[in-house]
């Protein structure tokens, strides 16, 4: 149904930078770039997510955020570490959220801007 979703930043370096760590633990990687915008995804030209360089970008407000799927819990890991390595804040370490269900295990962040985002694994303990 999605094509790709687009988010504005106000820093595309340190965005960037947060992506490049934090979705490269899931198994993607940019696959264009040029110096307003940069997409991420696993298949060059074929954006999953773009980052957009915009002056007055604004995060959406509390209830919005984008999960991303991982392909197990060691990446989820990853994610989390990766991300606030390269200045995400932390928003919900790495763990199972039973909550959700009972493999669910996920980790949150918020990223340079303020975008709300998590990695998550559905599969049950590796």
């Amino acid at each position: 149904m999605i094509h790709h979703l687009s988010l504005g930043v106000r820093d595309l370096a340190a965005s960037a930078a947060f992506y490049d760590g934090a979705l490269g633990a899931l198994g993607f990687r940019r696959v264009f770039e040029d110096d307003d915008a940069i997409g991420y995804g696993t298949v060059d030209d074929e954006d999953i997510l773009c980052l957009k360089l915009r002056s007055d970008a604004v995060a959406p407000g509390a209830g919005f955020h984008l999960a991303f799927a991982a392909p197990g819990q060691a990446a989820v890991d990853a994610f989390h570490e990766a991300g606030l390595r390269a200045g995400g804040f932390d928003n919900g370490a790495a763990g199972l959220r039973e909550e959700y269900g009972p493999t669910y295990y996920a980790a949150f962040l918020v990223d340079p801007d303020g975008h709300r985002v998590e990695a998550v694994f559905k599969g049950g303990p590796m």
